[in-house]
């Protein structure tokens, strides 16, 4: 609901209203710091994609090694996100220098520059439904990751923040249930 009003907020800045006390939940993609008084519940497994655009869609027809892949532009989150610490630790595993040619600030901002064909995109997998573009399967898969609920353990949740999160609950356990 929010969303429809305000640009989203980076993990690191959610999680610090959680903690000073300005938000009462906070919807984030792990990795996250797991220190300190919040907790977690855990709404949705996914697995980042590679996709491209039709101009590159014989790229889709076999499996890439991670350095192919970087040897095409890379658009990724930027470097302020756990997102990009997550990619950059991927590659970095792999002996690869992470370095994406055009960073932006929210991960609906990369399918645009994909279909206008600026590069090659990392993305949530749910973002991937929209069509017009191309998965790409590489040589080494990038690990899940999960969407959770967050919410400081220190603070009680008021009674507008608590019917929130009953129905954020109950959705994603619905959606959980079909997916199954």
């Amino acid at each position: 609901m929010y969303n429809e009003y305000a640009p989203p907020i980076p993990a690191p800045q959610a999680l610090a209203a959680l903690k000073s006390g300005v938000a009462d939940l906070a919807v984030v993609t792990t990795p996250i710091s797991t220190e300190g008084s919040l907790k977690y519940h855990k709404l949705r497994e996914f697995r980042e994609l590679i996709i491209c655009s039709t101009k590159l869609k014989d790229l889709a027809k076999r499996t890439l090694t991670l350095e192919e892949l970087c040897s095409h532009p890379i658009i990724s989150l930027n470097r302020n996100t756990r997102t990009y610490d997550f990619y950059s630790d991927f590659f970095f595993q792999h002996g690869i220098d992470f370095q994406p040619d055009i960073e932006v600030a929210t991960a609906d901002q990369i399918m645009p520059l994909v279909k206008s064909n600026l590069g090659i995109g990392l993305i949530p997998e749910p973002m991937a439904q929209s069509g017009d573009v191309y998965i790409l399967k590489t040589d080494e898969e990038f690990p899940k990751r999960s969407i959770v609920l967050a919410e400081n353990a220190d603070k009680k949740l008021n009674a507008a923040a608590t019917e929130i999160q009953k129905m954020i609950l109950k959705k994603c356990s619905m959606f959980a249930n079909a997916e199954m």
